[in-house]
């Protein structure tokens, strides 16, 4: 199958996960993505490991976000070097960075500057607060984001500290926010002939994720959002959407009538809170009466009573049980890619189906440098 951004060149100066995130997902969509990297250890990311692990003297992190791309290592500090960079930035269709405001400047490579030597091209940036204030020169990481910008206080119980969720949610909503800009760029480029500047921050992509809770915030007085007591799951929804427990395990409800499913579990003090708006105002003692009925029976019990009178409802599985499911083994998320040291790292393929097809790569991530001169000569740098 022929892919939509086939023909496209790609320059990643990017490191970590925001911006690698968003080059993996123009990668998996057919652009070719070639990583420019610092010689002999590469983009930082290759150091940064979940849980220790690494593959082929890289992190596996940086294996999961750098599969089918290519790396060039340039000192861009030396006058050759950076020669050679520019004269790739002439023929490249792209270019992708997230420096700290000032670095790409110093270096030579600033969005004028490389206007200059291609002004078809696309120059895509994330920085962790924009460009101006006085936090631009705090370190743009995920979880710091997340305190910062309200999100870690959306999670967990009413009396609990501040819960960050445990995956990179704001490197990635950063990564696709990139990811957007570039492709809207590309295709008002096919009428302009002209490249554009396209710019993200982890704070305002962060900021966008929580549209909905803000926006309520903003219209409802500049009310602080209050966690439910227990089994939160959304400061500003009313029972019963929460997470309850148990015989054997969870139960997760999602948006209902508190009145029906009363008469669902027969329960007639359920069945009595019958103005809606009490429902978010007495939430917690909802909440606490239908925790008192759910502990009675196993999960599946549930399951089989709720979802035949079509109450949104679920399961709560951890990866052993999810990854193990029918359900998921049919939707055929997995691959496997070799690397040149003879391991093979187990990972997810791109999400997105084209035609029908899903989308599945040949390529691991490479090593540093691996491509360097391969890519000297084809691009007679």
């Amino acid at each position: 199958m022929k892919l939509p951004l086939e023909g496209i060149l790609v320059l990643e100066f990017a490191q970590f996960m925001a911006g690698p995130s968003a080059g993996l997902r123009l990668a998996d969509l057919g652009a070719r993505v070639i990583k420019i990297e610092r010689p002999v250890h590469g983009e930082a990311g290759r150091g940064i490991a979940l849980k220790n692990l690494f593959l082929d003297g890289s992190s596996l992190v940086f294996h999961t976000v750098n599969r089918n791309k290519e790396s060039y290592t340039a000192d861009l500090k030396n006058p050759e070097d950076l020669r050679r960079v520019k004269k790739l930035i002439e023929q490249a269709d792209v270019m992708t960075h997230n420096f700290r405001p000032g670095v790409m400047e110093k270096i030579g490579l600033d969005y004028k500057t490389v206007q200059n030597i291609n002004p078809k091209l696309i120059y895509a940036t994330v920085t962790g607060y924009g460009t101006e204030g006085e936090w631009v020169k705090k370190p743009g990481q995920d979880l710091l984001i997340q305190s910062m910008s309200g999100f870690a206080k959306l999670t967990g119980n009413k009396d609990d500290n501040p819960v960050p969720v445990g995956a990179a949610v704001s490197d990635l909503i950063t990564g696709t926010h990139l990811s957007h800009g570039i492709l809207a760029s590309l295709l008002k480029r096919l009428k302009t002939n002209k490249g554009a500047l396209v710019e993200v921050s982890l704070l305002e992509s962060t900021l966008d994720f929580q549209f909905e809770v803000i926006t309520t915030y903003l219209n409802d007085g500049n009310k602080k959002p209050v966690r439910a007591k227990q089994g939160n799951a959304h400061a500003y929804l009313g029972a019963p959407y929460g997470v309850y427990k148990t015989k054997d395990g969870y139960l997760s409800l999602a948006m209902g009538s508190v009145t029906n499913i009363g008469r669902v579990l027969q329960s007639t003090e359920l069945e009595s809170y019958k103005d809606s708006n009490s429902w978010f105002e007495k939430r917690d003692e909802i909440m606490d009466i239908l925790r008192s009925i759910l502990i009675e029976k196993n999960t599946q019990d549930w399951l089989d009573i709720l979802e035949a009178e079509s109450i949104w409802c679920s399961d709560v599985y951890d990866y052993k049980k999810l990854l193990n499911h029918e359900a998921y083994k049919v939707l055929k998320m997995n691959q496997k890619l070799p690397l040149i040291s003879g391991e093979e790292i187990h990972t997810t393929r791109c999400p997105i189906r084209l035609n029908d097809e899903r989308l599945f790569n040949s390529k691991s991530a490479p090593r540093v440098g691996q491509h360097t001169e391969a890519l000297i000569k084809e691009f007679n740098l």
